[in-house]
């Protein structure tokens, strides 16, 4: 079993004990100026590697938690709403891409279409009235992508919504003792990816058993880039 944590408060920045604002600054500093020589036709990401220790995958409880970050590590994420008239409407209105019941409909179940429609985007959203169609229009196709779409009520702000997504990480263990996570991208100040990254260290380390005594080490490295030690 596995224990889901989510926290969208910002984590204090106090507990930077274990890892100084120096080592944090000289770090990040190293992952930009490596970006900015290696110039790449994309933006690169930021991303936090962990090497864990004192963890046994198959017997100790495997933990998945996820954090909201004050600045948003994947503003290129590709979300798309399955909506009735009034989201599509709203979608519109800010350049979300959306599909209503008809167009759903057209895939006509087909597994093949089902496939390439879930590789296309990152996450989906739905309309209350679309969420229970789901399984009876397009089949367990998305479901077995792991890409179930969010219920997003009328209430709710779209941009905000998205916002909440694109600014969401999220731990999981797997069955080997190091995980990857996108903390930022190397267009951000170095501020920035100082508090994204400080708060996902924090609220690792808060999901492990023994806390720090479970990290063997912690690297932040963009996409193409060397890994710079953290811990």
């Amino acid at each position: 079993g596995s224990v889901e944590n989510k926290r969208t408060f910002p984590a204090q920045t106090a507990d930077m004990s274990k890892i100084s604002r120096d080592t944090y600054n000289e770090s990040i500093a190293a992952v930009l100026k490596g970006s900015v020589e290696n110039k790449r036709k994309f933006q690169e990401t930021v991303e936090l590697q962990i090497t864990l220790k004192n963890y046994d995958p198959q017997k100790d409880k495997r933990f998945s938690g996820s954090i909201r970050l004050p600045h948003i590590p994947k503003p290129r994420m590709k979300i798309c709403i399955l909506g009735d008239a009034a989201h599509i409407e709203k979608a519109n209105a800010i350049s979300l891409p959306s599909m209503d019941v008809e167009a759903l409909k057209k895939l006509n179940k087909n597994k093949k279409l089902i496939r390439k429609l879930a590789k296309q985007y990152d996450t989906f959203f739905a309309s209350p009235s679309l969420i229970k169609q789901i399984p009876k229009i397009l089949g367990p196709g998305l479901n077995k992508a792991g890409k179930f779409p969010i219920l997003v009520n009328h209430e709710e702000s779209l941009q905000e919504k998205a916002d909440e997504v694109k600014a969401t990480i999220k731990f999981q263990m797997k069955k080997v003792l190091t995980l990857g996570v996108a903390v930022g991208h190397v267009g951000m100040t170095p501020e920035q990816l100082l508090q994204n990254i400080n708060q996902s260290v924090n609220f690792l380390v808060s999901l492990l058993k023994k806390n720090w005594q479970n990290v063997r080490s912690l690297t932040v490295k963009s996409t193409m880039g060397a890994p710079q030690r953290l811990y």
